[in-house]
């Protein structure tokens, strides 16, 4: 039986896609998922280290190869529910371990994204896109203390665990902040 999350209304699913799509097509069109499910988390996380919050906006969890982004990993396994749409109008369906871009884009068509995003999603990109994508997931083993090894599961990382490794003064007003940001997206999403 395959897990079928429920995808939340303040996720992003269209701004997910296009951070997917951005290291695919620096990659040539498609990435494999194993790569595409590191570098969006550490995009993320060098995003909250710059900036105090992700570029997704998604949940992480620990899993066997390292953090991943849950909900954007849900859209990239073909479970996600809701709002297919906004994933595929930039990403194919997953074909074997590869996301390939589901049309023609380059990175200004990637409207959803800020100038700030794109300059984390740039560098990101530069600093791991020549290492394996095995090679990267053991390097989130090593550098990014906030995952543990779930035994065969996932774990759950929470924001205030990711603020904390990466020193920030205030690590769970920081977190809180994101979630009342999540509850106001959803509120205006309801209306």
């Amino acid at each position: 039986m395959t897990y079928v999350p429920t995808i939340p209304d303040w996720f992003l699913t269209r701004k997910a896609a296009q951070v997917t799509a951005f290291f695919a097509l620096q990659a040539g069109g498609a990435i494999n998922i194993l790569k595409a499910t590191k570098l969006l988390y550490l995009a993320d996380r060098l995003s909250m280290e710059r900036r105090d919050f992700p570029i997704t906006n998604d949940t992480y969890v620990s899993m066997k190869f390292g953090p991943v982004n849950s909900y954007t990993y849900s859209y990239m396994n073909g479970v996600a529910p809701s709002r297919q749409d906004d994933w595929h109008e930039f990403i194919s369906p997953r074909h074997h371990d590869n996301l390939p871009l589901s049309q023609q884009v380059e990175v200004g068509d990637l409207d959803e994204l800020s100038r700030g995003d794109l300059k984390v999603l740039e560098d990101t990109w530069e600093k791991f896109k020549d290492i394996d994508r095995f090679e990267l997931a053991e390097w989130t083993h090593y550098f990014c203390p906030e995952w543990k090894d779930p035994a065969g599961s996932s774990i759950p990382i929470e924001l205030a665990r990711i603020f904390q490794v990466l020193d920030k003064k205030d690590p769970i007003d920081l977190a809180e902040d994101l979630q009342n940001e999540r509850r106001m997206v959803s509120t205006f999403r309801a209306a």
